[in-house]
């Protein structure tokens, strides 16, 4: 798939998304001072979330208590949502920093007001991965997909897969635990390889709520295109995400390993050219192991193969010199050449 010039897929290094979500506690500056470092950091590509809270929730969400919150999952979003003011100037600042910029609706609303910003791609987070019905809206507009898979299971996200299919879009899915943060007992790195093969036509990828890089990078290993982390300028803030954030040094470490790692994965098994020297004398050359005549037959008694790798015959060739006859007469440890034997 591809979100504006960006190539996302196996054949590209991963897209790190640096997710500031609501981590900037509703305000516009401390939002853009994160998209600042992220950015010399070295990240392409924000992601934000947008709330429009009188189409994404009804009053029963004011009595609802996130696990990760004190407050109503209302009044969360209510203290951490930029306005659509801010948020268009939030896109504007974060593009003018060379940044993609994405953000996950969660209602129509708010998928209707990304849209008219121009956003290049949506994001549907795992809490909305079973909505046909937003899933439905989001896909007629055309856009790329990137949809989280938390919470599901192969089988019950087939119809919203469905859906993005029957769209024409290009679409990506991400493995993801729901839980701030999630301990490894939890965390799945094999649903990358199954949501592989169940889905061969997504671009397949990982979003991380566990604490420090290790599952992140380990899921590239697997085929992970892309990489989701919450991020914060600091982890001193107070939020409901800040405790399975990462902050600007942690973003630029996933950026780093997490294409050693893909350019690692990619390359075939064989010897490199930057290896011969240290197989020259690595490997093993076969030698005489004790005083042999002339014209006897040499039995696998008689040789051995030791360092240095600079003799004629190699190690792995031990076996075409047993029952060869000496064209003369050796030494112990005499590094044994193809004229040596008659």
């Amino acid at each position: 798939m591809k979100i504006k010039d960006r190539e996302i897929g196996p054949a590209a290094p991963p897209l790190v998304i640096a997710e500031i979500g609501i981590n900037h506690g509703g305000s516009l500056e401390v939002a853009k001072e994160m998209v600042r470092l992220a950015a010399a950091s070295g990240c392409e590509c924000i992601k934000h979330q947008t709330h429009i809270l009188e189409d994404e929730m009804t009053d029963e969400a004011k009595s609802i208590f996130p696990p990760n919150a004190d407050v109503s999952i209302w009044d969360v979003m209510a203290q951490c949502a930029l306005s659509t003011d801010d948020e268009a100037e939030l896109k504007r600042f974060t593009e003018g920093l060379g940044l993609i910029y994405l953000s996950t609706p969660f209602s129509r609303a708010a998928a209707d007001f990304l849209d008219d910003l121009g956003v290049p791609a949506f994001k549907i987070g795992s809490g909305e991965a079973d909505n046909l019905p937003l899933i439905r809206h989001i896909a007629r507009k055309g856009k790329p997909v990137i949809m989280s898979t938390g919470m599901q299971s192969i089988d019950s996200i087939r119809a919203s897969v469905d859906i993005l299919r029957a769209a024409g879009i290009d679409f990506a899915l991400l493995e993801c635990t729901n839980l701030y943060p999630s301990p490894p007992e939890i965390v799945s790195l094999r649903g990358v390889s199954d949501l592989r093969a169940a889905f061969p036509d997504a671009v397949v990828g990982f979003s991380d709520h566990s604490i420090g890089p290790e599952m992140a990078l380990a899921s590239v290993a697997l085929g992970a295109c892309i990489l989701e982390r919450h991020y914060t300028d600091t982890r001193y803030r107070k939020g409901p995400d800040i405790i399975n954030s990462m902050d600007p040094s942690e973003l630029r470490h996933l950026i780093d390993r997490s294409r050693e790692i893909w350019i690692a994965a990619n390359n075939p098994k064989e010897r490199t050219a930057a290896e011969e020297p240290v197989y020259r004398f690595a490997r093993a050359s076969v030698v005489a192991d004790r005083d042999l005549q002339e014209g006897h037959v040499i039995s696998e008694a008689d040789i051995w193969a030791r360092r240095p790798g600079s003799g004629e015959i190699a190690g792995y060739d031990f076996d075409k010199v047993v029952g060869r006859r000496l064209a003369r007469a050796v030494t112990r440890n005499t590094q044994l050449k193809w004229s040596d034997l008659a």
